[in-house]
């Protein structure tokens, strides 16, 4: 029922922000002298502020820019189905003797895009590939039901299509079932296991470094998560009736966290509109539209993750079962692995992501390595200055290194 009122609550505000758009187009045409006048100013702030608020922002586009070393940078869909397509970043310029990379992108709430900045990276020297995970709401229920089990699934599926020697980041969310998947292909003896494999503030033992996320999660039993904040899809969407955990909720959720923080943010940009600081008010308001550009979570995937990861805690105990198969991080002896964490990581805390060196105890020293971020939280981790000047120029030596 919640969905089905914020659905009516945003189509509500459809027609106030119709106005306040055309508003914005009266104020900006020529000759008119209000524009210019203090009050002016304020009140297009004012109207550009809702009218960018009321908006749902849809999935954005990668639209990576050109380097020397790439020339123009294509997207191709090399697999497609149901839930997922992977995507490769195509080089004009050909450099066939890059690394060959599987970005594994979240399913938690937001799109693959908001790892544009990683790909952005990497994309100059690797040949990089991204997993582009579904929106719920797309999904007809026809098509069957997604959980954990099938992304570990999609994971070794890709790997496989890739082929040997190539290497894996996981980022956040899918840093369990990454590591469960090349466990599996380990324990199997599967040639396409990873040369390497790159953990990015990944709740591998969420019993360490708690944060409220994981205190949030243990609270609350697995019945209380299905009856507060599963709800079906409302009528519209090709996922009618399909049971979710609505993007919108996890937004809310996520900016309550940091709640001042956010609002600090868009009195911010309202002042830059004012001011008409439009190179500032660019960069925040780009990031908040891929921030506020959310999709919804399969039920299925969405509560055995709570289950398993923030709850039981199943694969940091050896107790973790995919399909009937046991999924051991010791059976790991070829696979490189190097863990990253930030220290100001409200999300992942210190020692979640780190705690998979413990479980992959057959693997050399010579193929562990960690590296704990100093100033940085979450999203810092994959995007941003410091990531682009500290942390991929290491996660690429490590990859060189384990060619």
């Amino acid at each position: 029922m919640l969905y089905q009122v914020y659905e009516l609550q945003r189509l509500g505000l459809e027609p106030m922000r119709i106005a306040a758009s055309g508003a914005l187009q009266l104020l900006d045409m020529p000759f008119n002298l209000f524009r210019p006048t203090s009050l002016g100013r304020i009140a297009a702030a004012a109207l550009d502020s809702f009218e960018d608020l009321a908006n749902r922002p849809g999935k954005a586009g990668f639209d990576l820019p050109p380097t020397e070393a790439t020339g123009e940078i294509t997207e191709e869909i090399i697999a497609a189905n149901t839930w997922c397509e992977l995507r490769r970043f195509r080089r004009a310029t050909p450099r066939p003797h890059d690394p060959r990379l599987l970005l594994v992108a979240p399913m938690s709430g937001h799109h693959a895009t908001l790892l544009r900045g990683t790909v952005e990276a990497f994309v100059p020297d690797h040949d990089v590939h991204i997993t582009d995970w579904r929106d719920a709401r797309g999904v007809p229920l026809a098509s069957g039901e997604f959980d954990l089990d099938e992304y570990i699934d999609h994971v070794i599926a890709y790997l496989r299509l890739l082929g040997p020697d190539t290497h894996v980041i996981a980022v956040c969310q899918p840093a369990v079932p990454v590591l469960a998947a090349v466990a599996l292909m380990s324990a199997a003896g599967d040639p396409a296991a990873p040369r390497s494999m790159t953990l990015i503030g990944g709740p591998i033992d969420t019993r360490a470094g708690e944060t409220q996320v994981n205190r949030f999660a243990k609270q609350h039993s697995l019945d209380w998560f299905r009856s507060r904040v599963i709800h079906s899809v409302p009528f519209g969407y090709p996922g009618f009736m399909r049971d979710v955990y609505p993007g919108f909720l996890q937004l809310a959720g996520f900016m309550a966290m940091n709640l001042d923080r956010h609002v600090h943010a868009h009195w911010q940009m309202f002042l830059h509109l004012v001011e008409g600081d439009g190179e500032t008010l660019a960069s925040k308001r780009a990031f908040y539209r891929e921030y506020r550009a959310v999709m919804d979570l399969p039920a299925p995937f969405y509560l055995q993750t709570i289950d398993l990861v923030f709850q039981r805690h199943l694969l940091p105990q050896g107790q973790m079962v995919s399909r009937g198969r046991p999924v051991d991080p010791g059976a790991i002896e070829g696979t490189a692995l190097l863990t990253i964490e930030g220290e100001r990581d409200d999300i992942s805390g210190l020692g979640q992501t780190h705690a998979a060196h413990a479980l992959c105890h057959r693997m050399p020293a010579s193929m562990h390595e960690h590296i704990e971020q100093q100033g940085v939280g979450h999203y810092g981790l994959f995007n941003g200055r410091r990531f682009r000047e500290e942390i991929a120029p290491r996660i690429k030596h490590f990859i060189a290194a384990h060619r």
